[in-house]
């Protein structure tokens, strides 16, 4: 009995000792990443503007841009008020995106419809974002219309690195109708390497062919990219003027509808089923909805590809921000995105497009 009860003493104390000497590990938490994608509908400033380009070193006027319609004196009447109703406007509509999973809003903002860098620099310092220190990421591009693509990043959550503008390249060298190129910048989220390419592919009107030819141009990017680096995570956004099964997209880009049919170098587009089996959309035309404005990736963001849960960035859902301050509530077109003007009327709204966001996650300690 003697011995019994020295070795239940014996345990104990070893226990306690067990127990005095272990450190426990901090408790891993997960941290949420949007990332979205706004088309701002002409988003123009007041002042006319030119198309430069750089020709053998030296600043050359290439046209005018068509600009007209977003002057005091165009048909749009685009005056002072207006414009800083809109920048009021758009500013809050991006202060929303992802606050309600994480309250500093999306890491990343790629933005279309954007005339230059001055709307962008007027954007950031609204009340309704300027506390986030956003950071604007643009080149001028070539569009007749003046029209760019751009980012806005929070340099708390995404540490650039680089960036560059890829032009769009002209079958038979043809500019006629001269377009946006692909804006790339490379930086870092939660300490991993992450490339994002925005995109405003040619419109409906062009033709389905130069869509095709720009869903391969961003194809052959995303093959560079990984030929340099095989493990490279690539995400792909942008208003690209065709829904998620056309061919730009499910053939020339390569971006496929189910996670299952996914290797690690392969693009999944997560918009495909929300447009076809549940009909939710980002812009409507002649009664229908179309999901133009996407955010696709790599598939080395998916769990059941990498099989280490949120270890690293990882993808977690994503939403067609529908807000019903987006929407337009009465009228003809109830159920639309609010937009800014509407048959030669002002409304005071947003944009004719709804933005996306996709969040990821990864665990930290």
């Amino acid at each position: 009995m003697k011995n019994l009860r020295y070795i239940i003493v014996l345990a104990a104390l070893t226990a306690v000792a067990g127990l005095l000497s272990f450190t426990p590990k901090p408790a891993a938490k997960q941290i949420v990443v949007p990332i979205a994608f706004y088309n701002l509908e002409n988003l123009f400033d007041t002042i006319h503007d030119e198309v430069w380009d750089t020709v053998d070193g030296v600043p050359v006027k290439i046209a005018d841009k068509n600009d007209y319609e977003y002057l005091p004196d165009g048909t749009n009447s685009w005056s002072s008020m207006k414009y800083w109703a809109k920048q009021k406007n758009m500013s809050y509509a991006l202060s929303q995106l992802g606050i309600d999973r994480q309250v500093n809003g999306p890491a990343i903002i790629g933005v279309s419809e954007i005339e230059n860098r001055r709307v962008l620099e007027d954007l950031v310092k609204q009340p309704a974002l300027k506390d986030r220190g956003y950071k604007i990421i643009h080149e001028e591009g070539p569009d007749r219309r003046g029209v760019d693509c751009a980012f806005l990043y929070n340099p708390r959550m995404f540490k650039y690195q680089r960036h560059k503008l890829i032009p769009y390249i002209y079958p038979d060298n043809d500019t006629t109708h001269a377009t946006r190129g692909f804006l790339l910048a490379t930086g870092t989220i939660l300490k991993e390497e992450v490339n994002v390419i925005v995109n405003h592919w040619p419109s409906r009107f062009a033709g389905s062919f130069f869509r095709e030819h720009a869903g391969k141009q961003v194809r052959a990017i995303v093959d560079s990219l990984q030929r340099q680096n095989p493990d490279a995570k690539i995400i792909i956004m942008g208003d690209m003027n065709d829904d998620p099964d056309n061919k730009s997209m499910a053939e020339a880009l390569g971006a496929k509808r189910s996670e299952k049919d996914c290797g690690p170098q392969d693009l999944w587009n997560p918009w495909w089923d929300h447009l076809r089996k549940r009909g939710v959309g980002t812009l409507k035309y002649d009664g229908a909805w179309n999901l133009f404005d996407q955010i696709v990736f790599t598939a080395n963001f998916l769990k059941n590809v990498k099989n280490d849960g949120y270890k690293s960035l990882t993808y977690f859902t994503h939403e067609v921000f529908n807000r019903d301050f987006l929407i337009q509530q009465e009228g003809a077109y109830k159920g639309n995105p609010l937009r800014t003007h509407a048959g030669g009327t002002w409304l005071n709204g947003y944009s004719d497009h709804f933005p996306t966001i996709v969040y990821f996650a990864k665990e930290v300690e």
